[in-house]
């Protein structure tokens, strides 16, 4: 989550909503505002760009994972306008601001490219490739998935943080710093760090500039928290949604209501929900569970910025079968929090 807007609104802890019987009552499935042109082979993760000079032009930004896959964009109707394809099964894309190319500053989107080992960088929007690197050298399990980045506040350096089908119990993670060489993007690794259960793979990642953290989802075990910048050290800060999930913990999307405080919601998989935390503490456990009408989402992404008549107060945005993103008006997810805070007497 880059860029963020605040809006000020008070931020309720939801409990679930339970049934005399025992059974969570989640009601309807929530409906897309806009599904996406198809793509060629299969949606992964999306990212949004936001537009600085008129944010309902913002688009949003797209895998398609498969041996001859792509990157794709798309505006807020759903309609593809640029694209790259021949890539080597790209896995997860994120968006930073500000990187300072060849004198210019560009905002870059960031792609890992799981057959080939690498992190790909295209400017934005018109997805120009500007830089690659390879990552987890010298080890016997690499194929980079997951990808957030960070940028410093102090400094303004970025930061591509990156993870892979399988690794060791420690150190399963790696961040690299960016930096241009020879007119090119390129990446420096300056730290390895995070746990890792064993039970499946890790693939989302996401990072809280503002509150400098980083989460990532150890499927089928919970979501780890770390400090996002390296000079604070590597020790894990908390673990949570253990025993939320019907099996992989997927998606992290991360939307703020002010500088401190928002939600965390993480893609429940099999189960077709987005369970939400507590953004200022997810230790507090889950505060409510949205069912949706995307199927088996692997990747997410929420802004809060005005995207104009369609998304006033933002855009969640899902990974769906179907070879299409299913972008979600926030206000529908906000009504079906409250919803549930009212259907609890709270």
């Amino acid at each position: 989550m880059k860029k963020f807007i605040y809006y000020k609104a008070a931020l309720a802890v939801i409990p679930f909503v339970i049934s005399c019987t025992g059974q969570k009552q989640l009601g309807e499935k929530l409906k897309p505002t806009v599904i996406t042109e198809t793509v060629v082979h299969d949606t992964d993760d999306p990212a949004i760009w936001i537009n600085p000079q008129d944010a309902s032009k913002s688009i949003i930004v797209g895998t398609d994972k498969d041996s001859d896959g792509g990157l794709f964009a798309f505006d807020l109707n759903g309609k593809i306008i640029h694209k790259v394809t021949g890539l080597k099964r790209p896995n997860n894309v994120d968006i930073e601001y500000g990187f300072i190319l060849n004198g210019k500053k560009i905002d870059i989107a960031a792609v890992t490219e799981r057959e080939t080992n690498k992190v790909k960088l295209y400017s934005l929007p018109e997805l120009n490739e500007v830089g690659e690197f390879s990552v987890f050298d010298g080890e016997s399990e690499r194929g980079p998935m997951g990808i957030s980045m960070y940028k410093k506040p102090e400094t303004g350096e970025i930061y591509a943080v990156v993870g892979r089908k399988s690794g060791p119990a420690d150190g399963y993670l790696w961040q690299y710093k960016l930096a241009e060489k020879n007119g090119k993007i390129t990446g420096e690794v300056i730290r390895k760090f995070g746990k890792y259960s064993g039970l499946k793979e890790i693939e989302s990642i996401a990072v809280d500039d503002e509150m400098g953290y980083i989460y990532y989802s150890d499927e089928q075990f919970g979501v780890h928290q770390y400090y996002a910048d390296p000079d604070r050290g590597n020790e894990e800060l908390l673990v949570f949604g253990k025993g939320d999930f019907t099996s992989d913990v997927e998606g992290i999307s991360i939307y703020p209501t002010s500088g401190a405080t928002g939600y965390i919601l993480v893609s429940n998989q099999q189960n077709d929900t987005f369970n939400v935390y507590l953004r200022e503490n997810p230790s507090k456990g889950r505060i409510a569970e949205i069912p949706v009408s995307t199927s088996e989402s692997d990747g997410s992404e929420v802004t809060p910025i005005n995207l104009g008549p369609k998304f006033p107060k933002g855009v969640f945005v899902a990974m769906s079968n179907g070879r299409v993103f299913h972008l979600y008006d926030w206000r529908i997810i906000e009504n079906r929090i409250k919803e549930a805070v009212k259907a609890a007497g709270k």
